[in-house]
């Protein structure tokens, strides 16, 4: 398997944020990282390990109202 690129478990175009990493602790709303680095703001870290426990789930818009003679057959 020479050549080949491994292809990760949630794909390779994970988004490098602070907030998604193993290593980053939420401290009063704040992410801090574990390994004393500089958090950089445009997200180069090489420490990088994406968690996707530390995601949240992104909301879904509200239904539209339904009128009752919508179920009527």
């Amino acid at each position: 398997m020479i050549g080949k690129k491994k292809i990760k478990l949630f794909g390779n175009q994970i988004e490098v944020k602070c907030e998604y990493c193993t290593n980053s602790s939420d401290y009063d709303g704040a992410s801090v990282c574990k390994l004393n680095r500089n958090l950089s703001p445009d997200g180069n870290c090489r420490r990088f390990v994406y968690d996707p426990l530390k995601r949240a789930p992104i909301h879904l818009p509200p239904l539209k109202p339904h009128d009752a003679d919508e179920f009527k057959i």
